[in-house]
């Protein structure tokens, strides 16, 4: 038995969960809260049901491809329920002589050593907010989401090791090197 997949999930009073039933033995899970709705489809060999206020997720049989999903579609809907009530938030923070940033409209712009601005669209679902020129915080209700953002912002300009120059999130070392030494 899955350890992740035998867990219940407690749903708070501001949370509505619904299961339904789709074509094929599949249901479609909707949670719907404060700060959104979200939707996910469960494959066939896995079955979630509602007790009161609280959701377990059990698999249809023993099989292999079964148990990989057990765990997985379980921590999915707790991730969801988790994000409509709470939400999710990553911190990105610039280093560096000159980098910073600024929300204009719907797009954050990056000036980070490049000769050009770098221009990122911010997609639906996502909230960005600057605390400074150099720190980022990046809030949604799909934890995937959230962190897909953050990847890609951080991608634009990874920390390098010598000069620590770059974007990281709030928290990470960077471990530095020497460089060249002198003759």
């Amino acid at each position: 038995m899955s350890r992740v997949g035998k867990r219940l999930i407690p749903v708070p009073e501001a949370v509505t969960l619904t299961i339904d039933g789709l074509d094929g033995g599949r249901q479609r899970v909707s949670v719907k809260g404060k700060k959104g709705e979200l939707r996910l489809d469960l494959l066939p060999c896995v079955h979630a049901g509602v007790t009161g206020s609280i959701v377990s997720v059990e698999r249809t049989d023993d099989s292999r491809k079964s148990r990989a999903f057990h765990g997985l579609f379980r921590a999915l809907i707790s991730n969801m329920v988790q994000g409509v009530s709470e939400g999710f938030e990553k911190v990105l923070e610039i280093y560096g002589l000159g980098y910073k940033a600024k929300l204009e409209g719907k797009n954050l712009v990056l000036a980070i050593g490049y000769c050009h601005p770098v221009l990122y669209p911010v997609p639906a679902g996502i909230e960005i907010h600057l605390e400074s020129e150099t720190v980022i915080r990046i809030r949604g209700t799909d934890k995937q989401q959230v962190g897909q953002v953050a990847a890609e912002i951080r991608s634009f300009r990874k920390p390098e090791p010598y000069k620590g120059k770059g974007i990281r999130y709030r928290g990470e070392y960077v471990r530095r090197k020497q460089g060249k030494a002198g003759v």
